[in-house]
């Protein structure tokens, strides 16, 4: 049986430029990607903040793919505006501007009917409004958090306290190096489990993502993609087709995570295909279970 998840985290608008092509004020946000691309698995109810300009197409938009939205809030002041520039190398993004506006004041209020949901994301947000979602919440059956490297240098306390709290936790190989600093992996993997989290999963980009878990280490590949034309989001879009597949099983063993990280990366791998949320949105779940078909033929082999 199905069961809904809670995102808390970023809804914002980003302007982006690849060598492919360039977007202005297009829809993005943590929070954004996480809930559309979980929302082809399951229920996902979104806490967020927006300023007055955030038009109401776009909060349509969110509705009509079956988000429920009533943690959305719309504040006097101007929404959270990123903008950012690509290389050829498309894991790293260069920062060109941040403007937090009406989510530097971002003190997330969950909803009474939000409080009893079974499983929760806690987007790349200050680890202290992390756990104060958690304060929030009732007995939660499965916790993921993200985080960024702004919080690992600036919070790194608090990010440990909130790492004994969380059964998975997600992020980029830089930032599993600098949080642990190991250059190793699997040493910076011991290190990071050591906080308490179960399980981690690091996320290497166009190299896949590996998962850690009880003693155990999973390689995950990336789907080899002729078109690449904007990485932005894809992290957030991994983590909602993971946790939407698990949510939509109910089944959290080490050997279901497996399957929910292919799901993950089919995702991603649909969401880098055009800008801001054009490809999710306009997704089939039978193209979704064809890239999953495809991913396993990636890495079938016969023993010897």
């Amino acid at each position: 049986m199905s069961s809904s998840i809670l995102v808390v985290g970023s809804v914002a608008f980003d302007s982006v430029e690849t060598p492919f092509g360039k977007a202005d004020e297009v829809l993005g946000g943590s929070a954004t990607y996480f809930s559309t691309s979980a929302s082809y698995f399951t229920d996902v109810k979104l806490v967020a903040v927006v300023g007055t300009d955030f038009p109401d197409v776009h909060i349509k938009g969110l509705k009509d793919r079956g988000i429920d939205v009533a943690g959305l809030k719309k504040v006097p002041g101007k929404t959270f505006r990123w903008k950012g520039r690509y290389e050829y190398d498309l894991n790293q993004a260069h920062t060109l501007e941040t403007h937090l506006n009406v989510f530097s004041s971002f003190n997330p209020e969950i909803p009474d009917s939000y409080k009893e949901s079974p499983f929760v994301f806690l987007a790349n947000i200050d680890p202290e409004l992390q756990m104060k979602v958690l304060d929030q919440v009732k007995g939660p059956r499965f916790v993921a958090c993200d985080t960024m490297n702004f919080w690992i240098e600036g919070k790194p306390d608090a990010l440990r306290k909130l790492l004994k709290r969380v059964d998975l936790f997600v992020i980029n190989e830089g930032e599993a190096r600098e949080f642990s600093g190991e250059a190793s992996l699997v040493k910076a993997a011991r290190k990071i489990l050591e906080n308490g989290p179960k399980t981690l999963i690091v996320k290497r980009g166009e190299y896949g993502a590996l998962m850690f878990n009880g003693g155990t280490i999973f390689s995950a590949p990336a789907y080899p993609l002729e078109d690449i034309f904007d990485p932005t989001g894809a992290g957030d879009t991994f983590a909602g087709g993971l946790m939407g597949y698990l949510a939509n099983s109910g089944d959290v063993s080490g050997d279901n995570l497996r399957k929910a990280i292919i799901f993950g990366s089919v995702m991603a791998s649909f969401n880098v295909e055009a800008f801001s949320l054009e490809r999710l949105n306009t997704l089939t779940l039978e193209e979704i279970r064809n890239r999953y078909s495809e991913f396993k033929q990636l890495t079938r082999f016969e023993d010897i």
